[in-house]
């Protein structure tokens, strides 16, 4: 009589929640903590996973745009940490592409840089590069294409934001995403001007205490930067991220060029400037050259 062995028979791959798109890489949402090592989601990484989403339905149509236009696309996101952003576009969006398509990664901690080259490499991620700059470094590196199509910096802290718009603007980019963090260099030049500038007009009431410095200060950037982009021809839209939980900053900034008048917005942030007394600030939040405005129709 013939001895019926007992053959184990691999178990069955656990099933995924139905939150998970189809294709999506199920070692890379572990890697982001978005799914936990048996493949489960618990409340807190259901919600992650919402924002990440949210996040993607704001960028996708960018990059079907570009697409519409070119072959390949190409994004940069400045001060990418761990890359979060730029793994889930392109396990989203850039894997499925059979062309040029290219993520850059920039980040200042080499370690984070490292960890993110490890990674790319393992999910076979081949159109996707991690370079240890900052932002300001960036945008002379003979590391990056002379022009770019989508720039995103998102939590870029302070002055990042800033350098990221200056460099989407040299590189010609098309579309910038952009949700500003802890904007303190206009808050610092309110400060000093606060004792000069303190009775020749009640406006200075609304930053006469410190708290609301720091607040106005936040609040008048993130309108310098819209004047400035509008003042090179771009289209701005300002909403909120919601829900995104990384920080209480969820002003996200949409800016696509559409080659619009570039006289008004150029006269509007100069005259932000002078009346608030941040003639100073110039450099930072400048307007189209002067042959860009003659042209305006």
């Amino acid at each position: 009589m013939k001895r019926v062995e007992n053959i184990k028979k691999p178990a069955p791959a656990p099933e995924l929640p139905p939150e998970i798109r189809p294709g999506q890489s199920v070692e890379l949402l572990k890697e982001l903590h978005i799914l936990t090592r048996d493949g489960k989601l618990n409340q807190d990484s259901r919600r992650k996973l919402k924002q990440v989403y949210h996040l993607y339905n704001f960028i996708e149509p960018l990059l079907q745009d570009v697409r519409a236009e070119k072959q390949g696309v190409s994004l940069v996101d400045h001060g990418a940490g761990k890359s979060y952003l730029g793994f889930i576009l392109y396990d989203l969006f850039f894997k499925g592409l059979d062309d040029a398509s290219h993520i850059y990664g920039i980040e200042t901690r080499e370690e984070l840089v490292a960890k993110s080259t490890e990674l790319a490499a393992r999910l076979g991620f081949a159109n996707m590069s991690f370079l240890p700059l900052s932002v300001a470094e960036s945008t002379t590196s003979n590391l990056l294409p002379e022009t770019i199509d989508i720039v995103t910096a998102l939590h870029a802290c302070n002055t990042a934001t800033d350098d990221a718009i200056d460099f989407a603007l040299k590189k010609k980019a098309k579309h910038m995403v952009l949700v500003p963090c802890c904007q303190a260099e206009v808050a610092s030049f309110l400060r000093k001007n606060k004792g000069k500038d303190l009775g020749k007009s009640a406006l200075t009431e609304i930053w006469r205490h410190p708290i609301h410095t720091r607040e106005f200060g936040s609040q008048v950037t993130n309108v310098l930067r819209c004047l400035q982009l509008e003042a090179h021809g771009y289209q701005v839209t300002v909403t909120e991220l919601v829900g995104w939980e990384h920080s209480m900053k969820n002003e996200l900034i949409v800016a696509t060029y559409k080659n619009l008048p570039r006289r008004r917005p150029s006269e509007r942030l100069a005259e932000v400037l002078s009346t608030l007394g941040l003639e100073e600030m110039g450099q930072r939040f400048y307007a189209a050259q002067a042959e860009a405005l003659t042209n305006d129709h």
